[in-house]
């Protein structure tokens, strides 16, 4: 139960001064929809009111308050044109302008011959020094009442200043004193105020220095949601360790056999990783384990020896993919290799209906499939194994941390390993996996060629599609990404159907269209297309998963290549170079680039290790970009920047294994108070991972 200590903070920001249900919805979607989520929307900037020069020397774009004489209403001839009111001080004519007003209002806020305060942004404009729908207009003797500092915050559109101070600052009002959950020592030595003196005092800065995030003001916030995340994994990783595990050991015979049936022999990373696997599953633990790789580095064949071992123990494995396309594609890796063994294997998906269905799950139930790969579908209620000894998830950011606890859910003390061929800087493995231990895939499969990557002005076009054609004519295929114009499907879909329809003008039905709105079985069947060499060239757009692997895919072309994330584009060249062929990877571009798109260009052409690639990307672009805004199981960090906190990431690290070790179910009144920091940051599940929680 959530104490009662933070109702107020849970209630609905409707319940807020102000805020009506078109304001409400507005708040909500640009901070959230709880009270809450409004201290976590700190300022970023500040409207300094203290300037107060005489009207002649005020700079136009500079924000004044000064006191003035009202001298003249002069309405406009024109609907269409301002209101002007003509004030004046000894040095001259200040124009307070308004568009769309009410005459009467006006005659009342400024009657003629009375002293004003005004204080708003000043333009020059027909020589005429104005200032438009200035932020206040007083009397003087009411001068007490204009913050000489305001905070600026985010806004949405539709959502103007006022209204979202007003809200926060209510909600600042209702954060309530709560009992320290910080070790005092740290907190002394790190000059951290109590909780709430630091929400006050970050909503409201005095200088422009107060919003740099290594005030102690910031810090304290920071370390407070860093610690919430990781108590949260210290919590969840506990609990795996306390369930018993199962010893799985297995005779070897199976591996035995998939190694004689693959093409080549295994790199010295992917034996290593076989081996931390099996030691740990053989160790009575239950294991949690992150299998991280390079596109391309045999993850798919480490799983699977990893299932095989399962079996051997009597027990049965299933692995999980974020989409159709990569389970259907992880089973046509496996399916020979799993014949070759003899081992029995099915796919299951959601489009699986009816009588097929109904096989497999009765399959997987009495134990005659030993091995399934899936989608979310395999979490459904009715998917019931004999005895799941291994559970493996794919692409683990795309799943929440309970998602994939909710698959090992479905055997007795299940053994869990999570793949990702995504690169993840240190940083980010503590927040996200600092629940697991770690086996690391470095090395690419002996006969793949390195990737040549260059990058081109977008005036390059002509030649690009002319090489494009080339390679067409050679056999080999092609993938086309168009560009992220914006976070915006509609619009990226725009540019991706443009593209297509100008190279099917040039090269006719051999060109394929995928995108994130084509129903699975369609967006299937163009990939099957391409795999099979019905179409030489694939435009996609980057919101859909182009995880089809094609070894005759040789060239990558990348339009407006610096809108892109380095990841994503590392990502994106690991989709060739997948057969015996020399690929390219071109990387179009529209000049002039800007410092951070030009380092990032270099850096690909620099080197294909996924790891120092995604740790450059951390550095040039922080971690909110890192994964991409779209991949949800990451922790979607409010109040810390993990370039700048990278040190309070590490302390809460440690602080969260030390208070577990002294406190495992949080029973102490420091454990109580942690308890409230977990709510507080909506960690909630965690807490029900305590025995008395």
């Amino acid at each position: 139960m959530r104490p009662e200590v933070l109702f107020p903070l849970f209630a609905d920001v409707r319940t807020l001064p102000g805020l009506g249900p078109r304001l409400a919805r507005l708040v909500a979607r640009l901070a959230g929809p709880k009270v809450v989520d409004l201290l976590w929307h700190l300022p970023s900037g500040i409207v300094d009111r203290r300037f107060s020069p005489p009207i002649a020397e005020a700079p136009a774009g500079a924000i004044v308050t000064m006191t003035v004489t009202v001298d003249a209403h002069l309405p406009p001839d024109s609907p269409r044109r301002p209101y002007k009111v003509r004030c004046y001080d000894e040095t001259g004519f200040l124009h307070l302008v308004f568009f769309h007003a009410r005459e009467a209002y006006l005659a009342r806020l400024l009657p003629v011959g009375a002293r004003r305060l005004v204080s708003g942004r000043i333009e020059r404009f027909g020589g005429e020094i104005q200032m438009p729908h200035p932020n206040h207009v007083l009397a003087p003797e009411e001068a007490a009442s204009i913050e000489p500092i305001e905070p600026v915050y985010p806004l949405t559109e539709g959502l103007t200043a006022k209204p979202l101070r007003r809200a926060i600052e209510a909600a600042v009002a209702r954060a309530p004193a709560l009992a320290e959950w910080l070790d005092p020592a740290f907190r002394r030595q790190e000059r951290f105020p109590p909780w709430r003196e630091a929400v006050v005092a970050v909503h409201g800065p005095a200088a422009i220095g107060d919003l740099d995030p290594m005030t102690p003001v910031r810090r304290r916030l920071a370390y407070d949601e860093l610690l919430a995340n990781q108590l949260a994994l210290a919590l969840v990783r506990a609990r795996q360790r306390r369930r018993p595990g199962r010893v799985l050991a297995g005779d070897g015979r199976l591996r035995a056999r998939l190694i004689a049936a693959l093409p080549f022999t295994l790199t010295a990373s992917q034996r290593r990783a076989v081996e931390e696997i099996a030691a740990e599953m053989a160790s009575g633990r239950r294991m949690l384990r992150l299998l991280q790789g390079d596109v391309g580095s045999g993850k798919t064949v480490v799983a699977l020896l990893a299932m095989a071992l399962a079996v051997e123990a009597g027990t049965q494995a299933a692995i999980m993919a974020p989409t159709e396309v990569l389970a259907r594609q992880h089973h046509a890796v496996m399916a020979p290799l799993a014949e070759a063994a003899g081992l029995s294997l099915a796919l299951l998906t959601g489009r699986d209906k009816g009588k097929a269905r109904q096989r497999i799950l009765g399959g997987l139930a009495d134990g005659r499939i030993a091995l399934a790969v899936g989608t979310h579908a395999l979490f459904q209620s009715d998917v019931a194994f004999r005895d799941l000894g291994l559970a493996v998830v794919d692409e683990q950011h795309r799943f929440g941390v309970h998602q994939r606890l909710t698959l090992g859910e479905k055997g007795r003390g299940a053994h869990m390993l999570v793949m990702t061929a995504t690169p993840i800087p240190r940083t980010l493995m503590l927040t996200a996996y600092g629940d697991m231990d770690t086996s690391k895939l470095t090395e690419k499969p002996a006969g793949r060629p390195p990737i040549s990557t260059r990058a081109l002005p977008l005036s390059r076009l002509e030649a690009v599609i002319e090489a494009v054609d080339r390679a067409r004519a050679a056999g080999h295929r092609v993938y086309w990404v168009c560009p992220l114009v914006e976070e915006s499907e509609a619009v990226d879909l725009a540019a991706a159907t443009a593209r297509y329809q100008a190279l099917r003008e040039r090269f006719g039905t051999r060109v394929g269209l995928v995108h994130g709105r084509l129903k699975g079985a369609e967006k299937d069947a163009v990939m099957a297309a391409f795999a099979t060499g019905e179409i030489d060239i694939l435009v996609a757009t980057t919101v859909i998963e182009v995880g089809i692997d094609v070894p005759q895919a040789t060239v990558m072309v990348i339009e407006h290549a610096e809108r892109f994330g380095l990841a994503q584009l590392h990502q994106l060249r690991g989709r060739i170079g997948r057969g015996t062929a020399a690929s390219i990877c071109l990387l179009l571009y529209a000049p002039p680039l800007g410092e951070a798109a030009r380092a990032r260009l270099a850096i690909l052409r620099e080197t294909d290790d996924g790891f120092r690639i995604a740790e450059e990307d951390l550095r040039l672009r922080g971690a909110g970009e890192v994964l991409g805004t779209r991949q949800s199981g990451l922790p979607h960090f409010r109040l810390a920047d993990l370039g700048a906190h990278a040190d309070l990431l590490a302390a809460a690290g440690d602080d969260a294994r030390l208070i577990l070790s002294r406190d495992p179910e949080l029973a102490s009144p420091r454990g109580a108070a942690l308890r409230t920091l977990l709510y507080l940051f909506e960690r909630d599940a965690a807490v029900r991972y305590l025995r008395s929680g």
